[in-house]
């Protein structure tokens, strides 16, 4: 997981957010309220698509990429709408004891790119899909180290075994 984790508040505005996770290079973060409690979470999709009470034809980041007048608004959208206006109420979240294999299992069934960790009412961090893939060697790293000590006995390592004091005495007692 990442920790601690970079949090907003739901008043800030979708600017404020879309700065911090620019220069953090995330692309989410937990909404807590002014006692720390998890309140949501925002993330580039929410910043990105419009909330006009109805879906877009067309994704809201094309039409601003791609309609001359498109962009006349945004300044003063992006100043006005807040976290909280935006942000997914309500997340689920992983405890620091929850197993990497159920945090895993919740965000490829649910298609999360993240899950707030935990500890209490608290937001102690946040585990996501890199930090799964960052993890991914070390767990393969452990599975082929399990792999040689699980060798089966060879031919080779008999022979020492015969050399050894306690394997001899051992013999010699039975």
């Amino acid at each position: 997981m990442t920790s601690p984790a970079l949090t907003i508040g739901p008043d800030q505005s979708i600017a404020d957010a879309a700065d911090l996770m620019i220069t953090n290079r995330i692309s989410g973060l937990p909404v807590v309220d002014h006692d720390g409690r998890l309140v949501g979470i925002v993330s580039e999709r929410d910043l990105l698509r419009r909330h006009n009470g109805g879906p877009p034809r067309r994704p809201h980041w094309l039409q601003l990429m791609t309609q001359k007048n498109a962009l006349a608004g945004e300044p003063e959208r992006f100043h006005t709408l807040t976290v909280g206006n935006v942000m997914t109420p309500s997340p689920v979240t992983v405890t620091e004891s929850t197993l990497i294999e159920e945090a895993g299992r919740l965000l490829e069934q649910r298609r999360f790119k993240r899950l707030p960790v935990m500890r209490g009412n608290a937001v102690v961090g946040v585990i996501s899909r890199s930090d799964l893939l960052r993890a991914l060697p070390r767990a393969i790293g452990k599975a082929e180290e399990a792999a040689r000590h699980d060798a089966p006995m060879t031919d080779e390592r008999l022979v020492e075994l015969e050399r050894q004091y306690w394997m001899q005495r051992t013999r010699s007692l039975k």
